[in-house]
């Protein structure tokens, strides 16, 4: 599947907070905008709030951290969606079939 480009404007004052709201949850905007596109078809709707408390930041952004970490001394910090759901498809057909003998 081919990736299309999407545009869209917003002011500075907002892109620069949003930018910062991310890079507290550990990614960056683009990614959230992936995010928020897949999660919009699934679901076929706004389907959930992302809010920081102070309490959840700190193991929330730690643990995307880590998740990122690992990702990229992995080599797969730049999967696509679909490339992480195939990983998770042959994954479970391997314990299905180890399940199966």
């Amino acid at each position: 599947m081919a990736n299309e480009l999407v545009q869209f404007r917003a002011d500075e004052v907002t892109k620069a907070k949003a930018m910062g709201i991310c890079e507290k949850l550990g990614i960056d905007l683009p990614t959230y905008m992936r995010i928020c596109i897949a999660k919009l078809v699934q679901e076929n709707g706004i389907p959930f709030s992302m809010k920081l408390s102070d309490q959840q930041e700190n193991s929330a952004i730690a643990a995307m951290r880590e998740a990122s970490r690992i990702a990229e001394e992995n080599g797969v910090a730049d999967m696509t969606l679909e490339e992480i759901n195939e990983e998770i498809a042959a994954a479970r057909r391997e314990r299905d079939s180890r399940r199966a003998e």
